[in-house]
């Protein structure tokens, strides 16, 4: 008997609290609700130095969809969820977050879309396009510094279909580029051929750099790469009017004039490790962070690259046809790596 009031008391009181906390968050609520807009702050993340939407754009946004004069207005009277939807509208927002501080200052947090590269068609329309895929307009204020790619089959970004495969390499290939300041330097534009893989127009040297898919992409550049430091650096960048890279393991070099040779990256293995030191040592004063990649923390050009020699004389025109590297050989690649 005892113990069945202890439990109804327990019950009893348990509920007494849970209603006055109750009563005292409604009160909290109203008082909260009935109280006005005291100011706006917006805060803007933008993966660029100058955002591409500033705040004058976020507050006429919401003007347009009738919110009137924000400052001033009663708490009570903001569809933050609504303002939030009318934001996001906008194509170049990826998310905006809306809430009222102690102080009832109504905070936005806007995040900006990451364009990552500049599409040229076959149709004469041009855009940019985020890391996911999202086609984005060209922004009238300043052009970004992207990677630039042009002969896109489609007058706009396919993420399904045929073409999908090749915007998902497109979307995989500018990310690389742009974490590495060498090629962001190097590549004046990259062309998509009739057959979905590409061809790469440098700043510096008068050649075509014939990169094939976009699969291997880090291998490909791995490759070229060393072809830059340890052949071209030499002979100038004029020499070879084709560079590929397309095959694993090899580098094929085209003179001008026609005259075909092969440099297959086996040669090469014998002085990588004095080019990674030399090269280390050439670039110690640019590093600035931790994680920055020896051999791509700086631009560099004809000038400034370290001659070495890849082949003699007598291999550089021997061969006119790509032979796929032993396993071997792809070990002893691997292990070599620059970046």
């Amino acid at each position: 008997m005892r113990s069945n009031i202890g439990k109804i008391l327990f019950v009893t009181l348990w509920c007494i609290a849970g209603s006055g906390v109750m009563v005292l968050l409604v009160a909290a609520i109203k008082s909260r609700n009935s109280k006005t807009c005291t100011g706006l702050k917006i805060a803007i993340s933008s993966s660029s130095e100058q955002p591409y939407i500033d705040k004058k754009e976020v507050l006429n946004l919401l003007t347009a969809r009738g919110s009137g004069k924000l400052q001033g207005k009663a708490i009570m009277g903001f569809d933050l969820r609504g303002m939030e939807a009318a934001l996001k509208k906008n194509i170049w927002i990826s998310d905006a977050q809306l809430f009222f501080d102690n102080n009832q200052v109504l905070r936005f947090n806007v995040i900006e879309r990451k364009p990552v590269a500049r599409i040229f068609t076959k149709q004469g329309t041009s855009f940019y396009i985020e890391s996911s895929g999202v086609q984005i307009p060209l922004s009238d204020k300043f052009p970004a510094r992207l990677p630039l790619f042009t002969g896109y089959p489609d007058a706009a970004i396919r993420m399904h279909g045929p073409d999908s495969a090749l915007t998902c390499q497109i979307r995989q290939l500018s990310g690389y580029i742009l974490s590495q300041p060498f090629w962001m330097s190097q590549l004046a534009q990259i062309d998509i051929t009739a057959v979905r893989t590409f061809e790469m127009v440098p700043v510096v040297g008068n050649h075509l750099i014939i990169f094939g898919d976009g699969n291997d992409y880090e291998q490909k550049f791995h490759r070229l790469f060393i072809f830059y430091k340890e052949v071209l650096s030499k002979t100038g960048f004029d020499k070879y009017s084709k560079i590929d890279v397309q095959y694993d393991g090899q580098v094929i070099g085209t003179k001008k004039g026609g005259m075909i040779s092969r440099f297959d990256s086996l040669q090469a293995i014998k002085n990588i490790r004095q080019l990674i030191n030399s090269a280390q040592q050439l670039q110690a004063d640019t590093v600035s962070r931790s994680d920055t990649r020896p051999l791509e923390r700086s631009t560099m050009t004809e000038q400034t690259l370290t001659n070495y020699d890849l082949v003699t004389e007598n291999d550089s025109a021997r061969h006119s046809s790509p032979v796929k590297p032993s396993p071997k050989m792809k070990k002893q690649l691997n292990k070599n790596k620059l970046y």
